[in-house]
C-alpha cells in the first residue's frame, strides 16, 4: 500500500517532571554512548569488557540500594542486574555474539558538571540543569521600543548579532545581561513579562559526543584512491554545524571544504573530522554519503569553554543560508531552546533539509533537541547487524536509522582512521544521501528528496514510519567495517 511521507516530532515544550525523578535522573544519567575511539587489539577489548562487567556489578548494588519509587522513576531496561553479587564475566565472554569496539563516553550530565567545574566563571545552568552561558539571556530581533524597555528595567546588550541570509524574517539575536543580583532565570521570567510577544531564552549550550581518545597507532592507513575524487560539483553542497576538521586526514585530503568560525583560525576536533568524513570523505575503500559534494563547515566550538552556544549556532546557520547550501547536518544534541527553534524553522520554510542526529540518552530519555523540531530529520544509528543501538533516542522526532557502530570514521595522524558509535555519527550519511538528491533549497524539491529516500529505504520496525527506525534503514553500503582498515 501506498506511503505518506512526512516528518514528525516530538513536543517543543521544555521536559519537566517531579522533583524525585529529576533528581534520580541527574543521579543515574543515561550513557551518552557516542564516542570516537581507537582501534583496539583483541587484547584491548578483552580488558575493556571487563571493566564493563565491573562497572555494571557497581550499578546494580547501588540501583537495589534504592527506594522502590526511585527504582520506578529510573525506567530501566529488562535487563535482570544480579543483586549484590559480581556478574559472571566468563558467561558475558562465552556468549558475547559481538565484540565491544568501545567504552562509553561520560554522560552528558558528567559533561555538564565538568563544564561547571572547569569553568564556573563563565558556564551556569538553567533550572533544569541544562548548560547555559553565564548571566545571558538571548533576545530574538526586539524592536528599538522593546531594547529601551529593557534597559530601562535594568538589562543591558552584550553584543548582537544580524542574522543575514534569512528573508522573510528580521533576525536579528540580542544577549542581553540582567540587572546586578538577579539571578538568571527570574532575568528570563522578567523579560517575558515585559515583552510577552517576543521570544527570549537562555543561552544554551549544546554537546558533541563528549571525550575523544586519540587512535593507537597500529596498522596501516587506507590506500589512496587510484584516480583522485576531485571533480567536484559546484551544484553539490552539503553544510555541516560541529567542530573543526583535521585537513590532514587522508579521507579530506582531496575534499573541498569551505569553513567558517574562529575567526579564521583551524582547531580540529575529532568529532567534526569524523562527522565530516562520513558526509564527503574518500580514499581507497572508504567513502563518504556524498564523497563529490562541497563541504560548508561551520566550528561552532573553536575549543572554547562556551563553545556549542545557542547565538553561535544560529549564527552558523545563517551563514549556510547564505551560502544556498541546501541539507545541513547538526550532530549536536541539547534542549529546546526558542532561538534555535524560529531559525531552523525560517531555514525549513524556504526549502532547507535540516539533519540531526537523535541523541543517545536511551529510549526512555526525553527528546532532545534540534532533531525534535517539527520538520527537522530525525537520525537513529544501527550497528552491522542492524540492530537499533540501545542507547539511541526513540519516538516521533526518528524520520531514519542509518549505520552509527561497527564502522571507522576519518582522523588525523596514523593510522587515519578510528572507530565511531553513536546517532552523531548516522546523521551525516542520511545528509549525505539526500544531498545528492536535493541542489538547492526549494520546499517542493526537499520533501521530494525526502520521499524518495523513504522508497528506498529498509522497513526493519512496523510497517511504515515507527518510533525505532522512523520510515527505515538506509546508508548501510557506505559503512566502512574497521575489518577492511589493513
Amino acid at each position: 500500500m501506498p506511503r505518506s511521507f512526512s516528518v514528525t516530532h516530538a513536543p517543543s515544550a521544555p521536559f519537566t517532571s517531579g522533583l524525585l525523578a529529576a533528581r534520580v535522573h541527574n543521579l543515574f544519567p543515561l550513557q551518552e554512548r557516542e564516542a570516537t575511539m581507537d582501534v583496539m587489539t583483541p587484547l584491548g577489548k578483552l580488558a575493556r569488557l571487563l571493566r564493563v562487567a565491573a562497572a555494571l556489578s557497581i550499578a546494580s548494588g547501588l540501583i537495589v540500594a534504592l527506594p522502590a519509587q526511585a527504582q520506578a522513576q529510573l525506567r530501566l531496561p529488562t535487563l535482570p542486574l544480579p543483586a549484590g553479587r559480581g556478574l559472571d564475566t566468563g558467561a558475558i565472554l562465552r556468549n558475547s555474539e559481538r565484540p565491544l569496539e568501545s567504552l562509553p563516553q561520560p554522560s552528558r550530565s558528567l559533561q555538564i558538571r565538568e563544564l561547571l567545574r572547569r569553568h564556573p566563571d563563565v558556564i551556569e545552568t538553567d533550572p533544569l540543569g541544562e548548560p547555559i552561558v553565564r548571566s545571558e539571556v538571548l533576545a530574538l530581533s526586539p524592536s528599538t521600543e522593546t531594547l529601551a524597555a529593557l534597559g530601562a528595567a535594568g538589562f543591558t546588550v552584550i553584543r548582537e548579532r544580524g542574522l543575514e541570509g534569512l528573508e522573510g524574517l528580521d533576525t536579528r539575536v540580542v544577549a542581553l545581561r540582567p540587572p546586578a543580583g538577579v539571578a538568571i532565570a527570574e532575568a528570563l521570567e522578567r523579560l517575558r513579562a515585559l515583552d510577552p510577544g517576543g521570544a527570549y531564552d537562555f543561552n544554551h549550550l549544546y554537546s558533541e559526543s563528549g571525550a575523544v581518545t586519540a587512535p593507537e597507532s597500529v596498522g596501516t592507513p587506507l590506500p589512496a584512491a587510484a584516480t583522485a575524487a576531485s571533480a567536484h560539483s559546484s551544484a553539490m553542497r552539503i553544510g555541516l554545524i560541529d567542530g573543526g576538521i583535521d585537513r590532514t586526514a587522508l579521507a579530506l585530503n582531496d575534499s573541498t571544504v569551505v569553513a567558517w568560525g574562529c575567526s579564521g583560525r583551524n582547531v580540529p576536533s575529532a568529532h567534526g573530522t569524523a562527522v565530516a568524513s562520513l558526509m564527503v570523505g574518500h580514499a581507497g575503500r572508504f567513502r563518504g554519503a556524498a564523497p563529490a559534494a562541497e563541504l560548508y563547515a561551520a566550528d561552532v566550538y573553536c575549543d572554547d569553554a562556551t563553545g556549542g552556544a545557542v547565538d553561535t549556532i544560529v549564527d552558523a546557520l545563517s551563514w549556510l543560508a547564505r551560502q544556498q547550501v541546501p541539507v545541513i547536518n547538526l550532530s549536536l544534541v541539547g534542549p529546546p531552546n526558542r532561538m534555535l527553534e524560529r531559525i531552523i524553522q525560517a531555514l525549513i520554510g524556504r526549502g532547507h533539509l535540516v539533519v540531526a542526529a537523535v541523541g543517545n540518552d536511551g529510549p526512555a530519555a526525553p527528546p532532545l533537541y534540534p532533531a525534535s523540531y517539527a520538520g527537522v530529520i530525525g537520525v537513529s544509528a544501527v550497528d552491522a547487524r542492524q540492530h537499533v543501538l540501545p542507547e539511541a533516542a526513540r519516538g516521533p522526532q526518528v524520520a531514519f536509522a542509518a549505520p552509527g557502530a561497527d564502522m571507522v570514521a576519518a582522523a588525523g595522524g596514523a593510522p587515519g582512521y578510528v572507530l565511531v558509535r553513536g546517532t552523531s555519527f548516522a546523521a551525516p550519511l542520511v545528509a549525505g544521501l539526500l544531498a545528492t538528491m536535493l541542489h538547492k533549497p526549494d520546499p517542493p524539491d526537499a520533501q521530494r528528496a525526502v520521499a524518495e529516500l523513504a522508497r528506498s529505504a529498509v522497513d526493519l520496525g512496523s510497517a511504515g514510519k515507527d518510533p525505532i527506525f522512523g520510515y527505515g534503514l538506509v546508508g548501510m553500503a557506505i559503512r566502512v567495517d574497521p575489518s577492511r582498515v589493513p
